[in-house]
């Protein structure tokens, strides 16, 4: 019997693949809590930031304040130096003038006018020893020029000496003092003149009303910054405390501005006005001096009639551009009547009688006219010159009380911010 073969199991099918995982989504982040905010820190920077700016505001209110106070004190006593200077450049041509017209009487000299001359240079070495302690930056020059004066006055009275014993050779020594006047003494006072005018005028521009409005601008800038902070942050439109303090910046501010502002104007005036009058009126007056010893001198050189002449127009320009009072004016023309009839005399050889017209104290000679002219100059100027040193020194009392209220007011602006953001902080806790 045949034997069946054996059947073949059907093979299983490959198990199915699993499926793959899905995807598990990303957790999502988490949510940051709101930022905390510290309130009572916040309120505290505020605070020191509002009374900082007040109290920074009156010390630089304060501080600009006081320096134009101070400006003002530099600029009256650098005008009445400037004045004291322009005198001893004046007395000292004048002692010039004296000297040369009494060297031109010859022998014993008129009384009156060595008195005059005398006095003249002890105006001189007086008002040096005043200007040396008034100004310690003139102190050096001062002394340069003290010695050039007293060289001054030893020259001459060497000249005088010898014109008393009839001597030539003591017109020669006057020669020499007033060349030595011209070349060492002048160009000392010129710079001092100099020097001084540009102190006086720099010290007249001290006042800083720009200054005061920006400095009060920036502090209201900054609290009316902090009202804003506060009006966010508290839903309140305004701090008391604030506006009481802004209120104090406004109120300081428009006055020291305001003050600082007429006094500049005042300062403006007082250099076109009073100032440059006795600057000018010095000047004029030193020139006319400066003529009045060239017209000597020309009588003293005979035969050196044109240089000096040329010498004696140039002083007379610059006197005529200062005149303005027509009772000197009047004056002045007399004086310049009766030098041209010493040069008329002179250039006809009538020297004598040109020495006589020249040197004759009554009316009608050319000396009476120019003293009268000169003393007429010598009282403007100084009348100039106090109404510009007084005007610089009144009112000085009210700026320095106005800087310390300000510095004042400034830390009563701060306990008012303080105030102000201490109500807020009361109301947060």
């Amino acid at each position: 019997m045949s034997q069946a073969a054996p059947q073949t199991a059907p093979q299983a099918a490959p198990p199915a693949p699993a499926p793959a995982p899905a995807p598990v989504p990303a957790p999502a982040p988490a949510s940051k809590p709101d930022a905390v905010v510290d309130t009572p820190a916040l309120l505290n920077r505020w605070q020191l930031i509002g009374m900082s700016v007040a109290i920074v505001f009156g010390v630089l209110s304060a501080l600009v304040q006081f320096l134009g106070w101070q400006a003002d004190g530099r600029a009256a006593a650098d005008t009445e130096q400037l004045v004291r200077v322009q005198k001893i450049q004046s007395s000292l041509l004048n002692a010039d003038a004296l000297a040369t017209n009494s060297f031109l009487v010859g022998g014993l000299e008129d009384p009156d006018q060595r008195a005059q001359y005398d006095d003249a240079v002890d105006e001189v070495l007086t008002l040096v020893t005043q200007a040396a302690d008034a100004q310690p930056a003139d102190q050096q020059v001062l002394a340069e020029l003290n010695v050039a004066v007293n060289d001054y006055a030893t020259a001459v009275a060497q000249a005088r000496a010898n014109n008393r014993l009839g001597y030539p050779i003591g017109a020669e020594y006057l020669s020499a003092a007033s060349s030595e006047l011209d070349e060492r003494a002048m160009p000392i006072l010129d710079a001092l003149v100099e020097a001084n005018t540009e102190r006086a005028e720099g010290a007249m521009n001290g006042q800083h009303p720009f200054w005061l409005l920006l400095i009060g601008v920036a502090a209201l800038a900054v609290l009316v910054w902090l009202n804003q902070q506060l009006a966010e942050a508290f839903r309140r439109r305004i701090n008391k405390g604030l506006v009481v303090a802004g209120v104090i910046v406004l109120v300081v501010t428009a006055v020291a501005v305001f003050g600082a502002f007429l006094r500049d104007s005042s300062n403006d005036s007082l250099q076109e006005e009073e100032f440059a009058a006795a600057v000018e009126l010095a000047d004029t007056r030193t020139a006319a001096n400066a003529a009045k010893a060239t017209e000597s001198l020309r009588l003293i050189k005979r035969g050196g009639g044109a240089t000096f002449e040329q010498q004696w127009q140039e002083s007379v320009d610059e006197v005529e551009d200062g005149l303005s009072r027509a009772e000197v004016v009047a004056l002045w023309d007399t004086y310049k009547e009766r030098h041209a009839e010493i040069v008329r005399l002179d250039d006809a050889g009538r020297w004598d009688a040109a020495r006589t017209l020249a040197t004759r104290t009554d009316e009608q000679g050319s000396t009476a006219p120019f003293a009268a002219f000169d003393g007429f100059l010598a009282e403007d100027t100084d009348a100039n010159a106090a109404a510009a040193t007084d005007e610089l020194r009144s009112g000085r009392a009210v700026a320095l009380v106005t800087s310390i209220l300000t510095v004042l007011l400034g830390v009563a602006a701060a306990v008012a911010v303080a105030r102000g953001i201490g109500e807020r902080r009361r109301e947060f806790s």
